[in-house]
């Protein structure tokens, strides 16, 4: 049984959340400003923290930073009624796995849920059923599926939680190809297309941050006609 920590003022949007992630035989735990949320986050291990944005006492955003300050990796999904750009971009930026923007459809809040779930899933089966070290080291770059730390070389890469999902994705499957419709399922929980472009854009965004030339890239490569995949000759 999954773990959810659902930090969300109001009552009604708390209530229907509470509704289907039980439906999914989620266990809930809700909080309705930012401190109770925050206090709470120290006191459990959760499988997905869902946060608001706009809270009593302290900020949505204040609650993620503190967080992840505190080297707490939980899945945070985070709920507002702005749908400005940078919101979002902030968002992500201090450690939200995942954004979604009030109002929101029932489905599509399922789909993120149970991606994020397949997603944790799949890195906890790689690491018990194919031996995968916590650590990988592929020449200078080395990545730290537990403590979600990248290193190249001397220097630590800080990147998105979407970004270090598709690098330890691909990388704890080296030589396999995906193709950008499985990345939008297994990251996002995108079940349909016409979103290839946010997963084109987040590679771009990985490989400028962990290539020492983009255009010539070493560890994230193209496989044309189908998508990327991990390089597996290093």
């Amino acid at each position: 049984m999954k773990k959810v920590l659902v930090v969300e003022d109001d009552p009604n949007i708390s209530d229907l959340l509470c509704l289907h992630l039980r439906d999914l035989e989620c266990e809930v735990e809700v909080a309705f400003d930012g401190q109770e949320g925050y206090e709470k986050s120290t006191e459990s291990i959760y499988d997905l923290i869902v946060l608001d944005l706009m809270l009593p006492k302290l900020d949505g955003l204040e609650v993620c930073r503190k967080i992840r300050a505190r080297e707490d990796h939980s899945p945070i999904m985070m709920l507002t009624a702005k749908s400005e750009e940078i919101d979002k971009i902030l968002g992500l930026e201090i450690g939200a796995d995942d954004y979604l923007t009030k109002p929101f459809s029932v489905r599509e809040f399922l789909a993120r849920v149970k991606a994020i779930f397949r997603r944790t899933q799949m890195f906890e089966s790689a690491r018990k059923t194919q031996g995968t070290p916590e650590v990988l080291s592929y020449g200078e770059l080395e990545i730290d599926l537990t403590k979600r730390k990248v290193m190249l070389g001397e220097n630590r890469i800080e990147l998105t939680p979407k970004e270090f999902d598709l690098l330890a994705l691909m990388a704890t499957h080296p030589g396999r190809s995906y193709s950008r419709e499985e990345l939008l399922n297994l990251i996002w929980g995108y079940e349909f297309s016409g979103y290839e472009h946010t997963v084109n854009a987040h590679v771009n965004r990985l490989r400028s941050k962990i290539e020492s030339e983009e255009k010539k890239p070493r560890f994230v490569l193209t496989t044309w006609g189908i998508g990327y995949r991990f390089n597996d000759e290093l």
